[in-house]
């Protein structure tokens, strides 16, 4: 992996439960590591769902390994949140390759 094709900055965050005033509990996320990726595949695919369509933005990115990460987490990039949907390990540990798709609102 050259360090000149890591030009990106993403953030990997992880769901924390955080409790609110009225004592509910609360899903938040917390940044767990900023890291420098290669985005290998950036895709839009447009699906019918319920009463429309809906696009669905789907990115791929190349980063060094980071012991942890699991599909649990999310990645954030260019201000957009990116669920994990699948992770590949690189070589022994040399690094990983995230496949994710865009959160839904």
């Amino acid at each position: 992996m050259k360090a000149g094709r890591l030009v990106h900055v993403i953030e990997i965050q992880q769901a924390t439960a955080t409790v609110n005033d009225a004592g509910t509990p609360v899903q938040s996320w917390s940044k767990l590591a900023t890291l420098r990726a290669e985005l290998i595949e950036q895709a839009t695919e447009e699906f019918l769902r319920g009463a429309g369509d809906t696009d669905v933005a789907t990115l791929a990115f190349r980063t060094r390994y980071l012991p942890g990460v699991t599909n649990t987490n999310r990645v954030s990039f260019d201000g957009t949140a990116y669920d994990i949907e699948k992770i590949v390990t690189i070589g022994r540990r040399r690094g990983l390759e995230l496949r994710c798709k865009a959160v839904s609102p």
